[in-house]
């Protein structure tokens, strides 16, 4: 099996060779959720927040992964917009969705998580307030996908739309920086190192690749899926023509006979 860039942009060998990737992916997405939760709890309590603090064993992995969702969007607008890849749409349109449930997570986790923390579920925090823009993000572009019918105008609108979203990225992942806030600043990609006991580093690191294999192994699906829908649409519509030209033949015939 060769696996190539100009394999993958042909639909039909995207299906083909995705069949024989899947059960490989599975399988290492269920690896790495055995080995992150195995650390997640046998990693020690944190020494101020206690047990609390292994919810971030799934707020943060699930943050990450919503971002990295939507930077996969992006790449498949310009994909679309640009280089007109034939699969860029539909990568773009099963990511939504994903991208949208992972958001959602990280916002329910983050409330759990504040709730002991600062007393209440939700405070309209500079990091918590742009992550529900992400969301919202992600909710209006799948409405749009759903509004316009034809696919081709869609993903045009939905691509300049993604594009203009992108600006929400930067402003979720330094928005600790740049205001002051109730969300504690980054504590993994610093500059001056990670501030995180490696006890603790290593099951969240192992848990976002758990939660990256997972949502890369849905998104195959999920484009194999719009590949199918897209196949049958056209069949569809092919027979509908088909046999409207069909019944116009035989009533020409009767008419002339």
């Amino acid at each position: 099996m060769k696996l190539s860039f100009s394999a993958y942009s042909n639909p039909g060998n995207f299906v083909r060779i995705t069949a024989k990737l899947l059960p490989l992916l599975w399988g290492s997405t269920a690896v790495a959720f055995a080995l992150g939760l195995f650390g997640t709890f046998g990693a020690p309590p944190d020494y101020q927040q206690g047990e609390t603090a292994r919810i971030m064993y799934i707020h943060v992995p699930a943050a990450w992964t919503a971002m990295l969702a939507y930077t996969l969007m992006v790449v498949s607008s310009l994909g679309s917009l640009v280089w007109r890849h034939p699969l860029a749409d539909a990568a773009q349109k099963a990511a939504a969705p994903l991208g949208a449930a992972f958001a959602f997570i990280c916002l329910v986790t983050g409330s759990l998580w504040g709730k002991p923390m600062w007393g209440t579920y939700w405070v309209w925090d500079a990091r918590l307030t742009s992550m529900l823009v992400l969301l919202l993000i992600y909710l209006g572009l799948i409405a749009l996908w759903q509004t316009i019918e034809d696919p081709s105008r869609a993903a045009r609108a939905v691509s300049i739309m993604t594009l203009v979203g992108f600006i929400d990225i930067p402003i979720v992942k330094f928005s600790v920086d740049w205001w002051n806030t109730l969300h504690q600043p980054a504590s993994v990609f610093r500059m001056e190192g990670t501030a995180i006991a490696g006890s603790m580093l290593w099951p969240l690191i192992v848990m976002a690749l758990a939660y990256t294999l997972l949502f890369v192994t849905l998104h195959v699906m999920a484009v194999r899926n719009e590949i199918m829908r897209r196949r049958a649409r056209r069949l569809a519509i092919t027979l509908a023509v088909n046999g409207e030209a069909a019944m116009t033949r035989m009533l020409s015939a009767e008419i002339a006979s």
